[in-house]
């Protein structure tokens, strides 16, 4: 529910903002679109794991399954688990700010024209919102909870010698909060951030030019990605044209013979001026030929 409403509260901003994508071209849309901040207000509080939100069980559940594993494999994927939980806190927290609160920084025009969101976009919203609050606390014991097997029936089955869900129902109190903990550090750091005169990003940047490139450009996958793939399927592509297609097929096949025959055409055509006396020539020679041919015995 949670997810869901977030992105279809992300469309309804770029559908207000005339399809601008770009949230450092946002800001202040709370006074503009005050519902659908709301909306995504719950949506990010469910992300963020903050009980009782639906986000909150269906993360808790996952997390305490894993330390209930009892492995190390289990322990690193729940502190794995718990590191990507901060960082979604901070970075949906951080998407709220730049959007809604911040001052806008666009263009002042568009500022002046945001759209208002319509009931069409706004009813669906609603609907996962309701289910972003509720679900998890209406359906937690049904899915995962004492009576999941009744529920499940035998749609889904856990093998005996598997007991990381069991686990879980026994988990300490700590591992139980931590994700929400986490969750609350993550919001409290992107105010922070991005609501206080701290400077923190711009800091951060200065100090650390380099890797700051290195993160904005996505690790240079995508440089990595056009050397690799995208140059080399090019220049394939290109010498199949060139070569394959230009000269081969075009060059050797039905479209070569069909050139050829034309250029002979013309070459013969050449020899058909029209006037009589170049007629008779070319008879005179042949008549030559042939009776020279005949009178060498070349021709009996």
């Amino acid at each position: 529910f949670f997810k869901a409403l977030l992105f279809l509260g992300s469309g309804a901003v770029i559908h207000g903002m005339h399809h601008e994508q770009d949230m450092r071209r946002m800001g202040g849309l709370w006074s503009k679109m005050k519902g659908v901040a709301i909306l995504m207000w719950i949506g990010s509080l469910a992300l963020a794991g903050i009980p009782f939100f639906a986000g909150y069980y269906s993360k808790d559940i996952i997390l305490e399954s894993a330390f209930g594993a009892e492995s190390n494999l289990g322990y690193f994927a729940f502190w794995m688990g718990i590191a990507a939980a901060l960082m979604t806190a901070f970075y949906s927290w951080r998407l709220l700010f730049m959007t809604f609160h911040m001052p806008f920084r666009g263009d002042h025009h568009a500022y002046e024209h945001v759209e208002k969101t319509p009931w069409t976009m706004m009813v669906p919203l609603i609907v996962l919102a309701v289910g972003a609050v509720f679900a998890g606390f209406v359906a937690h014991k049904a899915f995962v909870g004492d009576h999941w097997q009744n529920f499940w029936g035998e749609a889904i089955r856990i093998a005996p010698q598997h007991k990381a869900l069991e686990h879980a129902h026994h988990s300490p109190l700590w591992v139980a909060l931590l994700p929400a903990v986490v969750g609350v550090i993550g919001i409290a750091l992107a105010w922070y951030a991005y609501m206080t005169t701290s400077r923190l990003p711009e800091r951060l940047v200065a100090q650390h030019e380099p890797l700051y490139r290195f993160l904005l450009k996505k690790w240079y996958f995508d440089e990595l990605y056009n050397a690799i793939f995208v140059r080399p399927a090019f220049w394939i592509g290109r010498q199949l044209w060139k070569k394959g297609d230009g000269k081969i097929i075009d060059g050797l096949g039905p479209d070569g013979v069909a050139a050829t025959t034309v250029k002979a055409a013309k070459r013969v055509a050449a020899l058909q001026t029209g006037y009589v006396y170049h007629y008779a020539f070319a008879i005179l020679v042949g008549v030559v030929v042939f009776v020279t041919l005949k009178l060498t015995g070349v021709l009996r």
